[in-house]
C-alpha cells in the first residue's frame, strides 16, 4: 500500500488488508511505503492508529518507510492511495515499472473510475473514520478477488 508520507492511509490500508488475511486463513505478507521521505522510520499518525485500535487492528509497530522500485520486484501487487502517488510510483520505478501490478486501491470497490482515499492528514478524526471504512470496504474485495490464492505479497 502506498501514500505520501506512509503514516495516515497506507499504513491504515497496510493493517487492515493484513488482518484481514490472517482472519482468512491466508498467509498474506502486506506491507506500506510513502512516495515521501518525510517521515521515515516514524510509527503511523496518531489518528490513524487510534482508528485502527478502535476497530480491532493494531498498526503501532510499523514505522514510515520510501517506495522503492524494487518493491517492483519483491510484491505481486501494489496499491496505490491516489492519482498522485500513481504517478510517482511510476516516476520512481524506472525500469521496474509494470502498469499491471499498479492500481489505485479504490478501483477495487469502483471499477476503473479512479478515485482518490482522501489524505486526512490536515483534517479532523472524523476524516481518520471516512478513510478507514473506505479502506475496509476495498480490502473486503481484496479478500474476496485474490483469497483463492494462497500466498500474495502486496505492498500497498
Amino acid at each position: 500500500m502506498v501514500c505520501l508520507g506512509n503514516i495516515c492511509r497506507s499504513p491504515l490500508a497496510e493493517g487492515i488488508l493484513q488482518h484481514k488475511a490472517w482472519k482468512a486463513g491466508l498467509q498474506w505478507s502486506v506491507e506500506s511505503a510513502g512516495t515521501g521521505a518525510w517521515h521515515a522510520g516514524e510509527p503511523p499518525h496518531h489518528l490513524s492508529t487510534k482508528v485502527a485500535k478502535l476497530n480491532g487492528v493494531d498498526i503501532s509497530k510499523q514505522r514510515a518507510r520510501q517506495f522503492v522500485k524494487e518493491d517492483f520486484l519483491n510484491y505481486d501487487f501494489i496499491y496505490v492511495m491516489d492519482s498522485s502517488n500513481y504517478i510517482d510510483v511510476k516516476q520512481m520505478s524506472g525500469k521496474l515499472w509494470n502498469e499491471t501490478k499498479v492500481d489505485l486501491l479504490l478501483n477495487e470497490l469502483h471499477p476503473g473510475q479512479n478515485r482518490n482515499v482522501p489524505d486526512p492528514w490536515y483534517g479532523k478524526e472524523d476524516g481518520y473514520h471516512k478513510v478507514y471504512e473506505m479502506i475496509d470496504q476495498a480490502c473486503d474485495k481484496i479478500i474476496q478477488k485474490y483469497g483463492a490464492r494462497t500466498e500474495l505479497i502486496a505492498d500497498v
